[in-house]
């Protein structure tokens, strides 16, 4: 795809602001076999599964072993995947040079669209630029809010983690937290330096900022647990994912501190863990859906020319909070590994 013909370079009027209504406006909802085409005589789509012709799509994330998070994202792009007649190719790697090489590889199979995570953008500029050159529509998601324009992409799905940071240090305030502990598990991570920043813009106590090697959970765990015994004020242990939230608890009974745990994301451990008052609270980014929309949107966009915010704004899924005044609710959904 050139340059002048992608959406993004161009004059555009805004279209579909939400992929999944244009999707249930296309795909309808009837039996699971195809039913019949539509009246009007949209040839391209029918209801509740496409009869499009089929596209292979590649999600491309930089998910880190082990990491629960990313099985509900990958959940969303399946379902999606399923409806719209795609074959998902999913690969990840949480080195940025080794996710780059997974979407030259996405883009060397001649897929029909890639959906890619912008954690440490500058190391995909070069092969998203790639991508666009070979006509490859390139959606983003969950990360890179920030860049996804300046790298052209078509549209992004996910959470402003400025925002998200902000809303928790306000939070933070609510409970009376004075002092937090910041784990950040992978350094370099534009989304999770966002979220701490976010948290210190707003929090009106001190935040301490701590590197962890997310990828050794029992570092992360001796890492969090000697930062308590050192400095016993910390009250507060923000997390900025599911997994090491769950650590931090066992870190704090091993310090023998008073500190309480609250985290960015869910799973349906870390829903068990708020039941049990062990967690606080969590923010939703809503990783089903960012999943889902990123693949529904590439189906959009080549079947009937859609992009979702115009090209121009982004579709956000959170953040929403999480505590024991809602959990009972959204945890019957963690339960089936989809929030």
């Amino acid at each position: 795809m050139d340059r002048s013909s992608h959406p993004r370079s161009r004059r555009i009027v805004p279209v579909v602001a939400v992929a999944a209504a244009a999707a249930l406006t296309l795909a309808g909802c009837s039996s699971s076999s195809g039913g019949k085409k539509s009246e009007e005589g949209a040839a391209n789509a029918s209801a509740g599964k496409a009869t499009t012709p089929p596209m292979t799509v590649a999600l491309v994330t930089h998910q880190a072993p082990g990491d629960t998070f990313w099985d509900t994202v990958r959940k969303g792009a399946e379902a999606a995947a399923a409806k719209d007649n795609i074959k998902l190719v999913y690969s990840a790697d949480p080195n940025a040079g080794n996710q780059a090489n997974l979407v030259q590889n996405a883009i060397d199979q001649k897929v029909d669209g890639i959906a890619v995570t912008l954690a440490k953008p500058d190391a995909l500029k070069g092969v998203i630029g790639k991508a666009e050159k070979a006509g490859i529509p390139v959606v983003g998601l969950n990360s890179g809010l920030s860049d996804w324009k300046k790298l052209n992409l078509l549209e992004f799905f996910g959470q402003d983690e400025s925002v998200a940071g902000e809303a928790f240090g306000k939070k933070l305030n609510e409970v009376g937290a004075k002092k937090v502990l910041c784990v950040m598990q992978e350094q370099g991570n534009v989304g999770l330096t966002q979220r701490c920043d976010g948290v210190a813009k707003t929090f009106e106590g001190k935040v301490d900022p701590q590197n962890v090697n997310g990828t050794d959970m029992p570092s992360v765990k001796s890492t969090i647990t000697a930062k308590l015994k050192q400095d016993p004020s910390i009250d507060y242990v923000v997390t900025l994912g599911a997994p090491f939230a769950l650590t931090a608890v066992q870190s704090v009974s091993d310090a023998g501190s008073k500190a309480k745990i609250a985290t960015f994301d869910l799973n349906k451990d870390l829903i068990k863990s708020i039941k049990a008052g062990d967690i606080q609270f969590a923010v939703d980014q809503q990783p089903y859906l960012q999943g889902y929309l990123a693949v529904d949107g590439l189906w959009l966009y080549k079947n009937n020319g859609n992009y979702s915010g115009g090209g121009e704004q982004p579709v956000l899924t959170g953040p929403a909070f999480v505590d024991k005044s809602n959990v009972d609710k959204i945890g019957e959904f963690a339960a089936k590994g989809t929030r």
